[in-house]
């Protein structure tokens, strides 16, 4: 309900924002850890006596875990809840982080880096998920644009500490300190982190109230009897005991494997069945691929090129980095837009209305390209190619945020299998792209190597404007997409009549406001169905016995 004081959308708005803080920080901790191993490459190299294709195959297969963990963690978070799931894999992450500083070899090493991947890789649906728990729809472009950053912030800071932590300390000093960064995410997540899923807290709610209802009342004392009294009736049979279940789980809860079985193959029927689901999810997943090529480009350009040592060869990524705060800083404007179209339309904004800002950013990302590959060479100074990474930077955090959104808002009831289909893609092209960045740059130049990923994203261009234009009639034709606009229209439907059912009542003097055991405006139903706001109870065979409040889910929540 509304009111409820444990929805997680109620909680109070500094509580709010603070887990929205933190749970960013975990997803940046994960891209961190992706790449802070780049900045000692050399020194892996040097110690293992192992080729730069090998070093690099580290990142690729780190990356490549991000493909596979999160369409295991998201069907586990919808049975475990977000909370353990968060806290069970970061300590598992630092397990392995903690094992990669003490590996004897590079094939150890390769191995541990792809099991941290796959299991560290939680917070890339889960973290979402939070917050989309936590925020309506009005706010969570806001919260979200701090979060859609934090996967792309966190492999850019990484080669910086990693650069100059491996120059310092040695490479296995950096293993370290990212055995130390997700060490203190797990405390802090263990410490601070409270359950936000509602389908958990009404099934947690259900078992406390059912557990409560079944507790036996105290007997009255016995009356005492003599031989010339007949001795009581025994006392009536107690009622049947009550049912309590969310309405959630009004239909049944799904076994953990069936979910498995969902979560690993829904993904896929969407991203070739849909073809808004297929383009947007190949354009983030180019534009991903480009910022892991440019971990291995970025060494050939800057310290083969321009002299630099591993330290300072990471502070190329600043440029990147100041585009993407610039990006975090437009998008709090820009979401003032969206508000304003929300209110026009009664809190349902056209999905459409999340993409001018990718349409901005398709554009910024290959012209800052175009201007890199062209003058990035030594006879040039280096503080020109270093701009020219500030609108990549500032463009791939538009399109990221705003075509996440936007698959979220068109696929409501389906957002968990979209967002894992484009992970999914998006981690593939960010492991593959790197392992042929060493050979593309040799075999055509620092100039032609880096105009390729331009030319792809130039490519691209049209596809936010295509779909911000007809978006709409396309959604319309699509089988899951037309499937989530029929639940749209029902939501609406129901949030009209609730609205005018509540204005009646007021007319009426504020009649029709009932108390429920373990919240407000409970409606109690029979055991076999998910009657009322949140729990039902019901006799099996006799009148209800309970009520409860509820929590409702969170629109268009990830899982």
């Amino acid at each position: 309900m509304e009111e409820d004081a444990e929805n997680p959308m109620n909680w109070p708005s500094l509580h709010r924002w603070l887990l929205t803080l933190l749970v960013s920080i975990a997803t940046l901790s994960v891209g961190f850890c992706s790449t802070a191993y780049a900045g000692s490459a050399g020194y892996i190299m040097k110690d293992f006596g192992v080729s730069s294709e090998s070093v690099t195959l580290g990142i690729s297969l780190f990356v490549l875990g991000f493909a596979l963990g999160p369409l295991i963690w998201a069907p586990l978070s919808e049975v475990l809840g977000r909370r353990p799931l968060l806290i069970w894999t970061f300590a598992a992450m630092t397990a392995f982080n903690a094992a990669g500083a003490v590996a004897p070899s590079m094939t150890a090493l390769a191995v541990l880096r792809f099991f941290a991947g796959a299991i560290g890789s939680s917070p890339l649906t889960n973290a979402g998920g939070i917050i989309a728990d936590m925020f309506q729809a009005e706010q969570r472009g806001l919260a979200m644009s701090l979060f859609a950053a934090a996967p792309f912030m966190g492999p850019v800071i990484g080669p910086i500490v990693g650069g100059f932590a491996g120059e310092a300390l040695g490479w296995r000093w950096v293993f370290w300190l990212m055995t130390l960064f997700t060490g203190v995410i797990t405390v802090a997540a263990a410490t601070l982190l409270p359950e936000t899923y509602a389908p958990v807290l009404l099934r947690r709610r259900a078992a406390a109230v059912a557990t409560a209802a079944a507790a036996p009342a105290a007997a009255p004392p016995a009356a005492p009897t003599t031989p010339s009294t007949p001795s009581p009736s025994p006392p009536p049979p107690p009622p049947p005991a009550a049912v309590y279940r969310s309405k959630f789980d009004a239909k049944g809860v799904q076994p953990l494997p069936v979910l498995l079985a969902t979560s690993l193959t829904r993904p896929w029927a969407l991203l070739f069945r849909e073809p808004i689901v297929l383009l947007l999810s190949l354009y983030t997943a180019i534009v991903y691929g480009v910022l892991y090529l440019l971990f291995a480009a970025f060494p050939i350009v800057y310290q083969r090129g321009y002299g630099w040592s591993p330290g300072v060869g990471g502070l190329s990524f600043v440029g990147v980095a100041v585009g993407m705060m610039c990006a975090i800083v437009y998008t709090i404007f820009d979401n003032r837009r969206y508000v304003r179209i929300s209110r026009e339309h009664h809190g349902m904004a056209p999905p459409e209305s999340r993409l001018p800002p990718s349409i901005i950013g398709s554009l910024a990302i290959p012209a800052g390209l175009f201007m890199f590959a062209f003058t990035n060479d030594p006879s040039i100074p280096w503080i020109v190619s270093e701009i020219a990474t500030v609108p990549f930077g500032f463009g791939m955090v538009l399109v990221f945020l705003s075509i996440s959104n936007y698959l979220v808002d068109s696929y409501l009831i389906y957002a968990a299998s979209v967002l894992a289909a484009s992970a999914v893609l998006r981690s593939l092209f960010g492991a593959a792209f790197p392992l042929f960045a060493g050979q593309m740059y040799a075999d055509l130049g620092i100039h032609w190597a880096s105009a390729i990923p331009a030319f792809l994203a130039l490519a691209c261009v049209p596809f936010p404007i295509l779909f911000y234009k007809y978006g709409a009639r396309i959604r319309q034709r699509c089988k899951y997409s037309a499937e989530a606009i029929a639940f749209l229209e029902q939501r609406m439907q129901a949030a009209a009549a609730a609205a005018a059912a509540k204005a009646k009542a007021a007319e009426a003097g504020g009649a029709g406001v009932g108390a429920g055991g373990a919240g407000s405006g409970a409606v109690s139903g029979s055991s076999s169905s998910g009657l009322g706001s949140g729990l039902g109870a019901g006799p099996q065979g006799g009148r209800p016995q309970g009520e409860a409040g509820a929590l409702p889910a969170a629109p268009g929540q990830t899982a």
